[in-house]
């Protein structure tokens, strides 16, 4: 049978002081002498005390710990945006309740509920869909809601993100400098913000280099994993090598990692013969057998930037303002994506010259 815990009654007894003088010697221990803050803390350690926080927070009303809630806390990026939350958390003496939503709605309205039940400090989410009416109604009943990874349609929370417009300009920008006039977009569903903005950018660049949205060979895939990039690659294959895309832009790294597999399964070569990039810059993108071009994101600064937001405005006064603050990405440049040689681009371009010339006999 276990042994029963010491209560704050028995420490008082053993140190010789009321249970007021325990209670400041572990909430306020500044206004207790060090002699009698000593007795406490010996009495503490030889009774084995453990104090109930539990309790402890029931009576403040709120607890020490935020809730973050996450799509997929197997993607590399979310990992990474927990890292910045918990050092953030950690330097106020908070913990970070983790939740993987794996974009799927009800389970998201269950974490939501699960945290607010647990009078946590605030929370941290990359919604399934940010235009929603819950997150509103928790800020109404005093929980704070930062949005990560995601704007704020109406202003009506903090939020961190990238500019992923930017970012797929980036990607396929640097695509056309290297010569090439084939180029896919891997990604999905459209349905998620993030992917939306990605081939939104991609689309500027292409129109900015003279071609039309219609030019961008698109692969709409259900999920942004490896698998999912796996069976992209495999739709590539299959095309005949003279219409397949000389180079892919994918969501984000894992869709790209897969693509890779894939790629090199079928004895296709990367970046001889097709180019890829990914998105987040992962440590999984470099360490690939052929090193990952990526868009990076600042993917520790998201979160701790995101954890600074919320801290701000659960422990902050009612002066508090609503930020939306936005990052811009940056293209990290490796071999996966090598300019192609100059007999490669200038065979591109007299192909193109050739279809434009053919589209102006027939109009």
């Amino acid at each position: 049978m276990a042994d029963t815990p010491a209560s704050i009654r028995e420490v008082a007894a053993h140190a010789g002081v009321s249970v007021g003088t325990v209670s400041n010697v572990l909430n306020r221990p500044d206004i207790v002498a060090e002699p009698t803050r000593s007795r406490v803390r010996d009495a503490i350690k030889q009774l084995g005390f453990i104090r109930n926080e539990s309790a402890r927070q029931l009576r403040a009303g709120r607890s020490r710990t935020i809730g973050l809630v996450v799509l997929d806390v197997a993607n590399p990026f979310f990992t990474d945006v927990a890292r910045g939350v918990e050092d953030e958390a950690s330097e106020s003496g908070l913990a970070v309740i983790l939740c993987n939503s794996d974009d799927q709605q009800a389970k998201e309205t269950h974490y939501l509920e699960l945290l607010e039940e647990h009078r946590v400090q605030g929370i941290l989410i990359t919604p399934v869909s940010a235009d929603d009416e819950r997150l509103a109604r928790l800020q109404q009943r005093g929980t704070p809601v930062v949005l990560v990874d995601s704007r704020s349609p109406a202003r009506g929370q903090c939020s961190v993100s990238v500019d992923d417009v930017l970012g797929g300009e980036l990607a396929v920008a640097h695509l056309i400098e290297a010569g090439h006039t084939r180029i896919a977009f891997v990604g999905g569903p459209l349905s998620i913000r993030q992917v939306a903005d990605r081939r939104e950018g991609a689309v500027r660049a292409l129109e900015r280099g003279g071609a039309s949205a219609d030019d961008l060979h698109m692969i709409v895939t259900p999920a942004l994993n490896v698998a999912a990039g796996q069976r992209a690659g495999a739709t590539l294959a299959e095309l005949p090598p003279q219409h397949r895309p000389t180079a892919v832009f994918c969501a984000n790294d894992l869709l790209a990692l897969g693509l890779l597999q894939e790629m090199t399964a079928q004895r296709i070569r990367v970046p001889e013969d097709i180019s890829l990039i990914g998105y987040d810059d992962i440590d999984f993108a470099a360490a690939a057998a052929v090193p990952l071009s990526s868009v990076r994101q600042p993917r520790q600064l998201l979160g701790r930037t995101a954890a600074q937001l919320l801290l701000d405005e659960a422990l902050g006064e009612e002066a508090h303002q609503h930020r939306q603050v936005v990052f811009e990405p940056e293209l990290v440049v490796r071999r996966s994506s090598q300019a192609r040689a100059a007999g490669q681009v200038r065979a591109s371009g007299q192909a193109r010259a050739a279809g434009q010339a053919r589209a102006r006999g027939r109009s």
